[in-house]
């Protein structure tokens, strides 16, 4: 079946193609010689349809500037039992949380890239190749089927009820009658799994970096069997496809976990990083998005990194050492930074003063110091540690913040930051794979694989090892170890306690005096994000989401 909301998409890919392509393929032809026929009718072409969706894979996984694009990646986030957000955008407002105000793009963006990942997969069949070019083919149609596949779980994950189409739109079949119906889960994950099934097959471990490669196949694979185990109840079935998916990659894969230091360094491209979105500031440029091959500047990063320098004060200027410019819409919160160690607050009258006592390194690569060194040259206390007493109550100029997208080559007076955007690593297979085996009642491996990456965090330390598992022990390692990576929210929905963790856990609030629960509490029905309304109204008899 074809939808005619896709109608505009081949046009808008093709011009992103045009201006995104390879560098290679940028030096040696002419913008305007690119065509549609070329590019899916000829091995090279397919190569510069590849490159096309990953500069929009970016722009729908890390977007670039600010505007709902943003705020959707904020959500997925941090909106969750781990986050905090301030006043820019309260996450389950009725007045934002909408079919109408929600951000649109994930649904919209998603099935762009579904249906130019069906045009590749598609045509491809058509390419004529000799036996030594065979393996560059499926190579090719292995990327393409990965992002499908991707794209789906995400879609489904988000929405529960989606659309399933694997026939590329073309102006042949584009005004054909439409059958809008909810897709069978059971459809969708076969899809899923028959892309990834590809992929394993015709990928290697280790492929040029930000491209997929077999150990994202598996990882994903993993996560599709993990999700149908419950969804689905798939049961031990569906657990044991994943276990034996996260102990291949493990055990196959060559890859290690790097020194806690180097996880979310300035260079990841490194032996846990599965995969990467990259960017590239000579291939790219600030004002054209992420339609150049080098994408534009993103201002994640400066979302959790307080704005120290705004300090009334006077102590601070804006330095990258302080994550310089800074937005400070959100940050971890204290349910998240107590789960490092134990809470010391020197001066009860200022509660916003808090210290963490703890040997797990994490708390000093994965966040920003507690307290800092006064930088202002015209500050009397120049040079200066500046306790945390002596800091404004006011959330935006100072707060727990993230150091996972710090980007040390960033410009202090810029939220554009350039370095690439970590999507999957392996101490999320290791944890995955620990539930996994502990559902399957496993515990011995269960306890190997979450205390691989627990020693990590404690220096090599066996002492800190867990000797018993049970879920909330699981999630409070994964929270300490994968905070703000956009795979909370959905760990809690597939467990089945997203509304009662985040009631629990997340909070709201400017200072320290306003920080509230009830603010605009997640509803029951928030499990499933809304459905843009711009497109129910368009496919006419699609259903909007339960709640909505």
């Amino acid at each position: 079946m074809k939808k005619s909301l896709f109608k505009i998409y081949g046009l808008a890919f093709l011009i992103s193609i045009m201006s995104a392509s390879c560098e290679d393929f940028l030096e040696d032809e002419i913008l305007d010689q690119v065509s549609e026929d070329y590019i899916y009718s000829t091995l090279d072409g397919l190569e510069v349809g590849v490159n096309g969706l990953y500069n929009q894979y970016r722009s729908y996984n890390a977007p670039s500037g600010e505007g709902n694009k943003l705020r959707a990646q904020m959500f997925y986030m941090a909106a969750d039992d781990l986050g905090q957000f301030r006043t820019y955008q309260t996450p389950y407002q009725p007045s934002s949380h909408n079919p109408t105000a929600f951000p649109s793009y994930k649904w919209v963006e998603g099935y762009q890239l579904i249906d130019r990942c069906n045009a590749i997969i598609q045509n491809a069949e058509t390419v004529e190749v000799d036996d030594s070019d065979l393996t560059r083919l499926n190579f090719l149609v292995a990327q393409a089927r990965v992002m499908r596949a991707e794209i789906y779980l995400d879609l489904i994950r988000m929405y529960d009820n989606i659309l399933l189409d694997t026939t590329a739109t073309t102006p042949e079949n584009a005004d054909e009658p439409i059958d809008y119906a909810v897709a069978d889960p059971e459809d969708v994950f076969n899809v899923i799994d028959s892309d990834l099934d590809f992929a394993i097959e015709h990928l290697a471990y280790v492929e040029d970096f930000g491209r997929y490669n077999r150990s994202v196949a598996r990882h994903l694979r993993g996560k599709s069997a993990m999700w149908q185990a419950g969804y689905l109840n798939g049961g031990a079935a569906k657990y044991q496809e994943a276990a034996d998916q996260f102990d291949k990659l493990i055990t196959e894969s060559g890859r290690n976990l790097v020194s806690i230091s180097q996880v979310f360094g300035q260079d990841l491209n490194h032996s846990e990083m599965l995969f990467a979105i990259t960017r590239d500031q000579d291939l790219g440029s600030t004002g054209a998005g992420d339609n150049l091959a080098g994408g534009a500047g993103t201002w994640i990063g400066s979302v959790f990194t307080q704005r120290l320098y705004e300090d009334s004060h006077g102590y601070f200027i804006s330095e990258v050492e302080n994550g310089g410019q800074a937005l400070g819409w959100a940050h971890p919160n204290d349910y998240l930074q107590e789960l490092y160690g134990t809470l010391v607050i020197p001066d009860p009258t200022k509660p916003w003063g808090r210290q963490i006592i703890t040997d797990d390194l994490r708390y000093t690569n994965y966040f920003f110091p507690e307290t800092y060194i006064a930088n202002n040259p015209d500050s009397p206390r120049f040079g200066e540690e500046i306790p945390v007493t002596d800091y404004d109550n006011n959330i935006r100029r100072y707060h727990f913040s993230s150091k996972k997208f710090y980007d040390a080559e960033k410009g202090a007076l810029t939220n554009d930051s350039w370095k690439d955007y970590p999507m999957y690593r392996l101490a999320e297979s290791y944890l995955l794979g620990s539930e996994a085996h502990w559902r399957l009642g496993n515990d011995g491996k269960a306890l190997e694989y979450i205390n691989t990456v627990r020693r990590r965090a404690f220096g090599g330390d066996i002492s800190y090892d867990f000797t018993s598992y049970d879920q909330e022990t699981y999630l409070e390692e994964s929270a300490r170890e994968l905070n703000l990576e956009r795979n909370r929210w959905f760990l809690l929905k597939r467990l089945g306690i997203l509304v009662e963790r985040q009631r629990m856990h997340y909070r709201f609030g400017g200072n320290a005096s306003q920080v509230t629960t009830n603010q605009f509490p997640m509803e029951e029905h928030m499990v499933r994000a809304p459905i843009p309304q711009n497109q129910i109204d368009l496919m006419g008899t699609f259903p909007q989401n339960p709640g909505y």
